[in-house]
């Protein structure tokens, strides 16, 4: 199962708890419009970043892509949160 995390202020969790969470894993944002095409089935553990509907802001996408994440995309067509986790996890996994 999935582990879900959440924290309350970005700027910080990207600069001090991230490096940690990410270490030995496939670091992803998902982010309509940039990166390739989500595709996976990696049997290397994936730390996947999903932000609000209709993406992250321009400075939080580069704040992750500076951690160390590559940007991936469902396509053309941008889908609600709750429908987007289940399509990324079912291309990851």
């Amino acid at each position: 199962m999935p582990e879900v995390k959440c924290y309350q202020r970005f700027k910080p969790f990207v600069e001090d708890v991230l490096p940690d969470l990410i270490q030995d894993s496939r670091a992803i944002i998902a982010h309509p419009g940039q990166g390739d095409l989500c595709a996976g089935n990696s049997q290397q553990a994936i730390t996947l970043a999903i932000g609000p509907e209709g993406g992250f802001i321009d400075y939080e996408v580069n704040k992750f892509e500076q951690a160390g994440f590559s940007t991936c995309h469902l396509g053309e067509r941008i889908l609600r949160v709750e429908n987007a986790i289940p399509v990324l996890l079912g291309r990851l996994i």
